[in-house]
Formats: structure tokens, C-alpha cells, sequence
């Protein structure tokens, strides 16, 4: 129970430092995840609910009434066992995936790790190794920071699991995988992955976190590596997921 000090305390602040829309400069109150949206941006950001499918997110018709699984899920490798996303990737959702990623624009990692959580808590639990999918060092030194690292960073903190950033190890660089086809991507990222100096997750949970997932070529090659180390069982956890429409 905060103390009338504190409420004082929490009053002054927000006077002197008035929370803002993560995504534009409207005045917002901060919610509970560490983020808000205005109205506006709240509107046009894709919250992913109700009927999705079960390995990978994305929104499916009908009712929301057991594991069900996309086109994409029944003819695509998925070497985990479930996974969750916590929007879709289009309007402020796109906005948001793309500061985060290129316009260093770290603190949105908070609010969007908060959904992420929101979205995925019934499969947490303090036992949960969280595992980002790894950038090369050459593009680490140049953006400085790995967004899918964030997200884990705050994903693991909300729900008391193991944070282990240094898991897995994208050893070779590899080129974008923008504007390649299905089987190109999953081409492209082949052999790529590779255990870290610290991948102990044998017999082990596994939530394996992203900002967006299209494909979902990284994620799959991230898991086998995760698989042949042992993990009894992987979670993909995604910020946004691009879907065709259906």
C-alpha cells in the first residue's frame, strides 16, 4: 500500500515528467507495463486476440476454442512447440517494430515487452529460460544493441525466468532476408546459428524471443540449435507477427 509520502512522491513526478504516447508526444497515463498509447495510436495498433494460430500468432477466423494451426504451420517446418505474438504487423504496430529496430529507440522495449508477457503468461514460469535470436557482432557493432535481446531482457524480469543473451551465436553474417521467397530465406539462414559459450538448456523450458517473424526462417534454425542442446521444450515469443491476409 503506497504511503501518502509516496502518493505525494508519484504526484510530483508526473507533474514535473508527464507520461507520453510511446509512439507520439500526446499526454497518455502510463499504465502498469511501463508504456502507454494515446487513443489515436491505440486504435491503429493491431493487438493480436481471440482465434490465432498456435504455433506462430497469427490471427485465424472463428472462435478461439483449441491449438489450431495457419496454412503456413501444417506444410512449414516449426521445430517448437508453441508460439504466441503479441500483434500484428501493420499500422502503429510497424511504427513501433521499426524505432525500435532502426531508430534506437530502446525504451519502447519496455511497454512491448509488457504485451509480450501479457500475451504469453499462461506458458511462463519462473523456470523459463528466455533466449533472443542472435545478431551477427559485425551488425551488433553497428546498431549497438540487440532489439530481440530487449524484449527477452524484460519479458524474463516480468515473469521471474532466466534471462541467458548469450545462448545462441549467429557466427556467420548473413544477408537480409527482405524481399526473398520462403525457401530463400530458410536458405539463407542455414547453418547460421550455433550454440554459445553458455547454451545450458537441457531438460530445460525455452521461450525463444524476436521482434517480428515473417517466415519464420531465424526462428526455425535458432530452434534446431536449441533442440539438439537439449531443450525439453521451446516457446517462440514474437513481437509482431507479419501475416498474409487470409
Amino acid at each position: 500500500m503506497q504511503t501518502t509520502l509516496q502518493r505525494a512522491a508519484g504526484a510530483l513526478r508526473q507533474a514535473l515528467y508527464p507520461a507520453t504516447c510511446m509512439m507520439c508526444d500526446a499526454r497518455v497515463q502510463e499504465d502498469a507495463d511501463g508504456g502507454g498509447l494515446c487513443p489515436a495510436c491505440w486504435a491503429d495498433t493491431p493487438f493480436l486476440s481471440g482465434a490465432c494460430c498456435d504455433l506462430c500468432g497469427t490471427p485465424l477466423p472463428g472462435q478461439d476454442d483449441g491449438p489450431i494451426h495457419c496454412d503456413d504451420c501444417m506444410t512449414l517446418a516449426r521445430p517448437w512447440d508453441e508460439g504466441r505474438a503479441a500483434l500484428a504487423y501493420a499500422g502503429t504496430a510497424r511504427r513501433l517494430v521499426l524505432a525500435l529496430k532502426h531508430g534506437d529507440r530502446t525504451e519502447l522495449a519496455r511497454g512491448a515487452g509488457g504485451w509480450m508477457h501479457r500475451r504469453a503468461r499462461g506458458l511462463l514460469t519462473a523456470e523459463t529460460v528466455f533466449v533472443p535470436v542472435p545478431v551477427h557482432r559485425w551488425r551488433l557493432l553497428r546498431r549497438r544493441y540487440n532489439q530481440a535481446a530487449l524484449l527477452a531482457a524484460d519479458v524474463a524480469r516480468r515473469a521471474g525466468g532466466t534471462f541467458a543473451p548469450t545462448t545462441l551465436v549467429r557466427h556467420r553474417r548473413t544477408p537480409s532476408q527482405d524481399h526473398r521467397s520462403v525457401a530463400d530465406r530458410f536458405a539463407n539462414v542455414a547453418g547460421a546459428i550455433r550454440p554459445g559459450p553458455r547454451a545450458d538448456v537441457a531438460g530445460r523450458h525455452v521461450a525463444l524471443v524476436d521482434d517480428v517473424m515473417t517466415s519464420g526462417a531465424t526462428l526455425a534454425a535458432c530452434a534446431n540449435v536449441l533442440r539438439q542442446a537439449g531443450a525439453a521444450r521451446i516457446t517462440v515469443l514474437i513481437l509482431a507477427r507479419v501475416a498474409k491476409d487470409r
